[in-house]
């Protein structure tokens, strides 16, 4: 008797800690695809003009509004990539046509969640173009934002960025600020 009970004893104390050993099924996958719509504006550090009517790069000018598209991809809670791109068409001032896009891919991070807002910053890089450029520029932001959840799907995105493209013979530095919808994929 005493050996049977010694048996169970054991048998009970080593399956407790096999059971502890088990993944929990209801874990889920950190990984996730959102894709969103952003309406822009940019202080696209052009244009003012010289004497001869050409735009001057590199001068602080009026500004320009747009629209963009974006895709997270969530890897893991701390390993995110953004790829995103802006056309900034509207507002075109001093009756020239002056306009930007960019596209730009990188790293997101978001620091924590706080209740139903998610802070984040990013570092992207890509290429830019405008009108008054004679071709594409490489380019790369740096910025930030939040998230604020509205459901398990839906989220608005506030989001704003520094840029700075790579052209001669000066660097063009414009900002970007953005405010959009987020719809989380799976």
């Amino acid at each position: 008797m005493r050996k049977k009970f010694l048996t169970l004893a054991c048998t009970f104390l080593l399956a407790g800690t096999a059971v502890a050993q088990v993944t929990p099924s209801a874990t889920g996958s950190h990984k996730s695809l959102s894709a969103g719509a952003l309406f822009s504006y940019t202080q696209p550090n052009c244009c003012t003009y010289d004497t001869s009517n050409n735009p001057v790069v590199g001068s602080n000018g009026n500004h320009l509004y747009g629209i963009g598209v974006f895709v997270d991809y969530r890897m893991s809670r701390w390993l995110q990539l953004e790829g995103e791109y802006r056309k900034l068409p509207w507002n075109q001032y001093q009756d020239q046509n002056i306009r930007e896009s960019s596209t730009l891919v990188g790293l997101r991070e978001p620091i924590r969640t706080f209740g139903r807002v998610t802070p984040y910053g990013k570092a992207l890089v890509g290429l830019g173009n405008a009108s008054f450029l004679t071709g594409r520029a490489f380019a790369y932001a740096l910025g930030g934002g939040a998230d604020y959840r509205l459901n398990k799907r839906w989220s608005l995105r506030g989001d704003f960025e520094y840029q700075r493209w790579s052209v001669s013979p000066t660097a063009l530095k414009p900002y970007v600020a953005s405010a959009g919808l987020k719809y989380r994929i799976f």
